[in-house]
Order: structure tokens, then C-alpha cells, then sequence
């Protein structure tokens, strides 16, 4: 809000906008009208707009993929002892480090790691450079040959992670995809891994170990990496996101479903069991987290074949999309490992908003 007052003697204006005042005088300079209808036009014009930065239409996903992650650096997932003495440990490693320079050269891979150290003398201190809750350390150890000889680090390293997961959808405008719904982490240490490079690739189920209380089952799959499909541009906590390689059939587009719009009860997920065919099966919507950044719905199985075939959700169906009433509503996450029959499912428009 603003309040305009004219003083006609000197043909001043003042305005009043909230606690600031301006003051206007017609003999400032022949523009003085020009300035004062851009600085009104100012006040009175700018109309804030939300847009959705995302395709309204998608087409659905459900087909198994083959997915393989190169790390940005090497990630520590293990110590061992170098003649009796925990070297690594004992200088400060922690599960979870990224490795990403010794002596201030670049580390990307393990390739680089083994290198570096074999051109270092038979005992000298070696300075690592480490990322350790997304901030920059140091950590000096010194290298020591083993009994065998060979240099010997002290801890175990991995810099890269393969799998199989589900795609969720396709942008029909840009080629862009999203899948899993939730990060790829390591197996055992449960850190997620930072995307140097990587891709989905074809894939074919060969097989299905079926879940039962307790014990979580899984989709076990044969990758082609010959057959790429598309890059990975981002691991995020949403999902993995990149852009396929080639243009996809869009005869099959569904529009975007708002949380707000997803009801409790009947839906359906698409996944794929064998032949690489994707299939329909019914699910039950029992609860809604609109809060929640990733586990926005909770899910049954309530499909007879799905139960028959899988127990209830396995790995590697991470990713099937969720549809109600024609709309793609999200994407299965997680399981409920004490009834599988019930899980987790991301809303689409988490995801939407992570690819962006």
C-alpha cells in the first residue's frame, strides 16, 4: 500500500510506501513526469506469478533399468590392519570419507588412488584430501609397506555402484527422466554416493526372490551395458535424474497429479516382472504425508498375481510408478520389511522439483 500527497505550490509529491518516503519535484528536470509514472508503474504493476517449472504431462515409466554410478573420488567403506597397526583409523579415516587428492593431486578413481601411492617413497607422510560431511579436510598418514612389500593403505575403498531399479517417467519435452525414487547409497555403510559419471542400460529379469516377513526380496536382473539408454546427471536424495539417449513412443502420457488431489484408497503401481513386459497391479493409498520430503504415501499390495509372484515389494521395483484415476500420483520407495506387502511411495511432484 501506498499514499500520494501533492503540494501544490511547489508541485512536490510525496509518496508513502509502508515506512519509506519519496519526494518528487516537478522542477528536478524536464523528465520529471516520465520518472514519476515508471516509479508508480512500479509500485502498482509487479504482480507476483507462481509457475511450475515442469512438464504438466508424462509418460510413465515401469520398465526395469540397469543402473551403474562412478563416483566423484573414492569412498572409504572399510579398514584393516597394516603389520598389526590400524594406520587409517588410527589418523582419523571415517566409513563414509571421500578420498578426492593425495598431496593436492586429483583422486577420481581407485586407478588414480593405487598410482599415487606407488609412486611414493618406502615410508613418507601423505596428505589426503577428504570430503567429510560436504566440507573439505585433511588427514595426513603415513604409508608403510606390509610384510608382502606393497604399500598398504589401511582401509578398503569403492568408487563406483551397480544395481537395477524401475524408471518412474520420461519428460515427453525435454527427454528427461527420473527413477527410484530415492538416492543410490552404499549397500553396507548407507552413504549416498556423489555422481562423477554415469548410466542406465537395458536390462532383463531372469528371476524373482520373493519376500516374506522378515526378509526382503528382490528383482535379480542380467544389465546389458552395451545398451545404453541414458546418462545420470544427478544421485539425489528424490531419486536419480539424467537424459535418455533416443526420443520415446509418447502415445502414452498422463498429467501430473498434485498431492493435494491424491485420495486415500484405490490406485494402481507399473512395474515389470519378466519377458520385460510391464504389467498393472492394484494397490491401496492407506495414508498421505503431504510433509514429508520422500515417504508421502503409505502403500498395500493388494493385487493376488503381485503377491503370488513377489511376497509384496522387492528391490529393484524401487521407482514403478504410482497411478490413480488415469493421473501418475508418485513412485514406490521403500519397503516395510516386517510385512512387505505394504511400503513407502514418493509424490511425483517431489520429484519434479528435485529434476529442476
Amino acid at each position: 500500500m501506498f499514499f500520494l500527497t501533492i503540494f501544490n505550490s511547489n508541485f512536490i509529491i510525496k509518496i508513502i510506501n509502508n515506512n519509506n518516503v519519496f519526494y518528487f519535484k516537478s522542477s528536478d528536470n524536464i523528465n520529471f513526469k516520465r520518472k514519476l509514472l515508471y516509479f508508480l508503474i512500479s509500485f502498482i504493476c509487479i504482480i507476483p506469478i507462481n509457475t511450475l517449472a515442469y512438464s504438466k504431462y508424462l509418460i510413465p515409466g515401469g520398465e526395469n533399468i540397469g543402473i551403474k554410478v562412478n563416483s566423484d573420488g573414492v569412498f572409504v567403506v572399510g579398514f584393516y590392519k597394516v603389520n598389526g597397526e590400524e594406520i587409517a583409523k588410527n589418523s582419523g579415516f571415517m566409513i563414509g570419507d571421500r578420498i578426492i587428492s593425495i598431496n593436492d593431486n586429483s583422486i577420481h578413481n581407485i586407478n588414480d588412488l593405487v598410482s599415487r601411492i606407488e609412486n611414493s617413497d618406502d615410508e613418507i607422510k601423505v596428505e589426503y584430501g577428504i570430503i567429510r560431511d560436504n566440507k573439505k579436510q585433511t588427514i595426513k598418514m603415513s604409508l608403510k609397506k606390509s610384510q608382502d612389500n606393497s604399500y598398504k593403505t589401511g582401509i578398503y575403498v569403492k568408487d563406483g555402484v551397480m544395481g537395477i531399479g524401475t524408471l518412474t517417467f520420461i519428460d515427453p519435452e525435454t527427454n528427461k527422466y527420473g527413477a527410484l525414487g530415492h538416492e543410490i547409497t552404499d549397500n553396507n555403510n548407507g552413504f549416498i554416493f556423489t555422481v562423477n559419471s554415469g548410466n542406465i542400460y537395458s536390462s532383463k529379469i531372469t528371476s524373482i526372490t520373493k519376500a516374506s516377513l522378515g526378509k526382503p526380496g528382490e528383482k535379480n536382473a542380467n544389465i546389458n551395458t552395451k545398451n545404453i539408454y541414458g546418462n545420470i546427471s544427478n544421485n539425489l536424495e528424490t531419486g536419480i535424474y539424467g537424459t535418455l539417449n533416443k526420443k520415446i513412443n509418447n502415445d502414452n502420457i498422463l498429467e501430473v497429479m498434485n498431492i493435494n488431489d491424491v485420495k486415500i484408497g484405490n490406485a494402481e503401481i507399473i512395474t515389470t516382472l519378466s519377458n520385460n513386459k510391464k504389467e498393472s497391479f492394484n494397490i491401496k493409498i492407506l495414508s498421505i504425508d503431504k510433509s514429508n520430503k520422500t515417504k508421502n504415501f503409505l502403500i498395500e499390495i493388494t493385487d493376488t498375481k503381485l503377491i503370488k509372484e513377489t511376497g509384496g515389494i522387492v528391490k529393484g521395483m524401487s521407482g514403478s510408478p504410482i497411478i490413480q484415476d488415469g493421473k501418475i500420483v508418485g513412485a514406490i520407495t521403500h519397503t516395510v520389511v516386517d510385512n512387505p506387502k505394504k511400503g513407502y511411495g514418493i509424490s511425483i511432484e517431489r520429484m519434479l522439483e528435485s529434476m529442476e
